[in-house]
């Protein structure tokens, strides 16, 4: 791997202290990275913090420019980025070019929002001051980011950050930092500033991010990832009053109605539970389908989930790729146990291979009982745990019942019925009729405990901004 050191102020440094990263689908080392100590965090504040100064005071024109070109190059090396994507997180190489896709994305919307941080002028109504508002960047930012989505999950941050005039340092998962690194020469290419981006992997998140959040240039903390550790990063944010975004975990409900044209519901469930093998928090997790259309929903489900090809990502044919590492596939095979424990029938799948690899069977499971585990927490993996439901009142209640409220899926053909629920549910996001809520032009985000602000859309700049307002007479 060409790029495994630490990104500082726009060169790469070496450690003493490295880590090893495993292809999930050989369980061989892909590479050895430098693991950051507190003194490479002071480094890279120090790089962001004078880089950010110049970058602030350009135009927003200037800044557009270079998100712009970021997007043309990542888009013309996609092959390049999804191999690597494939590489260390494991995901069929069709579903790695459309990370890899969306990623570059999200340069190019917020190349066009960086000259729409728009204000206001108005008169106060009662002193007849004029009231002037606009935004400014609110600061350094600390981008931590999750291993399921390497490349996107990274540019969903770093985009909207240089859009606002911020600089950053990011903090990737431990089991997939290659790919975040590998975009640190793509951004020097288009015109990112030195110093303005740095990138430090480290096998010490907790005292490392912690040093970090507790630096007083530092005014903004995004982070994607489990909602136990979103927790203690708000709690470290609050010594600083930081500026928070937040998306943590989601236990996503899908609803069929009995309305629902089932090829259409089966196309969508599909891929809300199939995108990225189901490592994902928009992850359709509990699936409620009416039980006048059980049968053949579930008889068409299985077909397809049968069908995928399970093998290496980096064969062409592969459908499903390998979880990310033992643990996950672990929590899977236990996920189904205590379900089939509880009553549930295996459809398709549900055992875990032989051989190496960390992989897992896409897997149906009908009947799943209330109190099976995975109705409650993240599966994580390519389960479909399916339920029946006979009254909508009963369904949207069930839905609503978790501390999540990411994103939720609803199909029917009834499109005043199926509005009405989805105004009902306590989710951030709702599919209809649809599997995939992620777009760079919209606010993606939850409720409850599954997170704080926005991401994409125009809300997603202005997490890296803060508003002022100036009271003139003239």
């Amino acid at each position: 791997m060409d790029y495994t050191d630490l990104y500082i102020n726009g060169a790469w440094h070496a450690t003493e202290t490295r880590f090893e990263v495993i292809n999930p689908a050989t369980e061989k080392v892909l590479a050895s990275v430098a693991s950051a100590e507190i003194a490479d965090a002071d480094a890279a504040l120090d790089a962001a913090d004078k880089a950010m100064a110049d970058w602030a005071a350009r135009t927003p024109r200037e800044r557009s420019e270079v998100l712009r070109r970021a997007w043309e190059l990542m888009t013309a090396r996609l092959d390049h980025f999804a191999h690597l994507i494939t590489l260390e997180n494991g995901k069929a190489g069709v579903d790695a070019r459309g990370e890899a896709a969306y990623a570059a994305e999200f340069f190019r919307w917020f190349a066009e929002e960086a000259v729409r941080a728009d204000g206001l002028i108005t008169h106060a109504p009662a002193s007849g001051a004029r009231i002037l508002v606009q935004h400014k960047p609110a600061g350094l930012a600390v981008l931590i980011t999750p291993w399921n989505y390497p490349a996107a999950m990274g540019t969903r941050k770093i985009a909207p950050a240089l859009a606002a005039g911020c600089g950053v340092i990011i903090k990737p998962a431990s089991e997939t930092p290659l790919t975040m690194l590998a975009l640190m020469p793509l951004l020097e290419e288009a015109g990112v500033p030195k110093g303005l981006v740095n990138v430090l992997p480290s096998k010490r998140t907790g005292a490392l991010v912690d040093h970090m959040l507790h630096d007083p240039r530092v005014r903004v903390v995004s982070f994607t990832g489990s909602t136990g550790v979103g927790r203690k990063l708000l709690k470290s944010a609050a010594d600083q009053v930081l500026k928070p975004a937040m998306e943590l975990g989601g236990n996503a409900p899908c609803i069929v109605f009995e309305d629902a044209d089932i090829e259409s519901a089966v196309e969508g469930t599909m891929l809300a539970k199939m995108r990225n093998l189901g490592e994902a928090c928009t992850a359709a997790n509990r699936i409620y389908v009416h039980q006048d259309v059980a049968e053949a929903f579930t008889r068409r489900l299985t077909e397809r989930m049968a069908a995928l090809k399970v093998g290496d990502g980096t064969d062409p044919s592969v459908d499903v790729g390998p979880l990310v590492n033992a643990d996950t596939r672990d929590k899977v095979a236990a996920f189904v146990a205590d379900a089939v424990a509880k009553g549930a029938k295996v459809e398709c799948g549900g055992t875990t291979p032989d051989g190496t690899g960390y992989f897992y069977p896409p897997t149906v499971l009908s009947g799943v009982s209330e109190d099976a585990d995975c109705v409650h927490d993240e599966i994580f993996g390519p389960v479909a745990a399916l339920q029946t439901f006979s009254d909508q009142e009963e369904v949207i209640r069930r839905a609503n019942d978790t501390e999540y409220g990411l994103v939720a899926y609803v199909f029917s053909e009834d499109f005043k019925r199926a509005m009405q629920v989805c105004e009902r549910l306590e989710f951030g996001m709702v599919g209809l009729n649809r599997g995939l809520v992620s777009d760079p032009a919209a606010p993606f985000g939850g409720v409850k405990q599954s997170g704080l602000g926005r991401e994409g859309g125009h809300e997603g700049m202005l997490e890296f901004m803060e508003t002022q307002y100036i009271s003139a007479n003239w």
